[in-house]
């Protein structure tokens, strides 16, 4: 067996850490945090994410599916709130079935993390932080330093980068060379609030459903948690005359009065406080080629390709990369295995587009009458051809057909639909007018 180091305790570096333990080999995990299981839990920042088949279908293959589902809440459509306070349900799936999970980042982290170091191979390491790759060792293995108090040298035959977004180990490689690193930011940023349980300690929004304000470059979203409370997300531009740059918190009660009126409503009085007191984050794409080098370090998750969060992919995409790692290394050698995975970049950069457009579509587009049609036609369409018609979001989200096949097709799909619709209207045309004629 062998001797494996990853960098990163995050979802998929505790979670890939789980599954190379759990295959016999020996694996030493670095995080540049400190534990989070003997701190405070990180607050103001990616609290909740959305939890869908890729990545329940990666922690069923370590017995955790269940007990992620038992803690926590169903989300089975948007409602979107427009300005007047109208409601309007739009159901995620085509059958009761297909809903997503509203699930605490933090607390499947310390899950995931407890499962990593349940393995006796496997060696947790807070506050290191990896850097020096080295990749010129004869024996084919790779080097590295740690940024600690007992800093030193360290070997093992390959090197798994989870360290995220900004990671450290693939500027590092780029800097050399040995891989492309495209880091793009966007115009808007985020930052997180809380919708308070009711005195009862019940929703004081309509649980099980995903809550969007949408507001064309501005918008809020908000998921349910187990406590009652709500994790609301403020998607706003960094400069402009509404903006994290503008928009003091002596400002922010007026304006959310004018934008999210329920909402503001919802909060209650520590609105200003709130927006105070968490930081405004910003939102990066991540786009690297190759993300292998030869056998002695791959990259994973964020690491390898970070997407905006509007598809509520990120996480599962991240997850379902250690199922598909795990899967090749078990399949054949580790080369040939790091640079299959490396090919998986074709679809994580089809979800990247994806989320954009989803982006625009959550902000711009879910409230008009044509999208709700829209979504109605191609449920309906599915709901008479299931094996033919597959609707884009069901097979990202509750398939595990590739991101770029799922895309292929549903243009494919979407080109039959319009000429099935004017050959049917051409026919129909074609009847009244003999039937005028008579």
């Amino acid at each position: 067996m062998s001797r494996y180091a990853v960098a990163g305790a995050g979802l998929t570096g505790a979670l890939l850490a789980a599954r190379l333990g759990q295959a016999g080999h020996d694996v030493t995990v670095h995080e540049r945090r400190d534990d989070p299981r003997r701190g405070p839990r990180g607050e103001g920042r990616s609290i909740n994410l959305a939890l869908s088949t890729r990545g329940l279908d990666a922690l069923e293959r370590v017995g955790l599916a269940d007990h992620v589902r038992a803690r926590a809440v169903p989300m089975r459509a948007r409602l979107i709130h427009a300005v007047d306070g109208t409601l309007t349900r739009q159901p995620y799936g085509t059958t009761p079935a297909e809903h997503l999970l509203s699930v605490d980042r933090d607390e499947l982290g310390v899950t995931l993390i407890d499962l990593a170091d349940a393995s006796p191979r496997t060696q947790l390491r807070f506050a290191e932080r990896v850097h020096g790759i080295d990749l010129t060792s004869d024996s084919g293995r790779v080097g590295y330093g740690v940024a600690a108090a007992d800093a030193g040298s360290h070997h093992a035959d390959a090197l798994f980068a989870a360290d995220g977004a900004f990671s450290g180990v693939r500027r590092d490689l780029a800097d050399r060379g040995l891989m492309v690193d495209e880091v793009t930011a966007i115009s808007h940023g985020y930052k997180e609030l809380t919708i308070a349980a009711g005195t009862d300690g019940t929703h004081r929004l309509e649980p099980e459903v995903l809550h969007i304000w949408p507001r064309g470059t501005h918008m809020l979203i908000a998921l349910p948690n187990t406590d009652g409370s709500f994790t609301a997300t403020l998607f706003w531009p960094h400069e402009g005359p509404v903006s994290f740059g503008s928009v003091t918190p002596a400002d922010v009660t007026r304006v959310f009065a004018e934008l999210f009126a329920d909402a503001a409503q919802a909060i209650g009085d520590d609105l200003a406080e709130q927006y105070e007191a968490n930081p405004a984050s910003g939102l990066v794409s991540v786009r690297t080629a190759p993300w292998n080098v030869d056998d002695r370090v791959v990259l994973v998750g964020d690491a390898a390709h970070a997407v905006v969060p509007f598809y509520g992919q990120g996480a599962n995409a991240a997850l379902e990369d250690v199922t598909l790692l795990c899967d090749l290394l078990a399949d054949g050698g580790r080369g040939d295995a790091f640079t299959a995975f490396s090919r998986r970049r074709v679809d994580t950069d089809a979800l990247a587009s994806l989320a954009m457009d989803n982006f625009v579509e959550m902000r711009d587009h879910v409230g008009s009458r044509w999208f709700l049609v829209l979504a109605a036609l191609r449920r309906m369409a599915h709901r008479l051809a299931p094996r033919y018609y597959v609707p884009l979001y069901t097979m990202v989200t509750f398939t595990r057909i590739p991101y770029s096949r799922a895309r292929r097709r549903a243009r494919r799909q979407d080109a039959l639909a319009v000429t099935a619709a004017t050959v049917l209207c051409a026919a129909v045309t074609a009847v009244i007018v003999a039937v005028v004629r008579r």
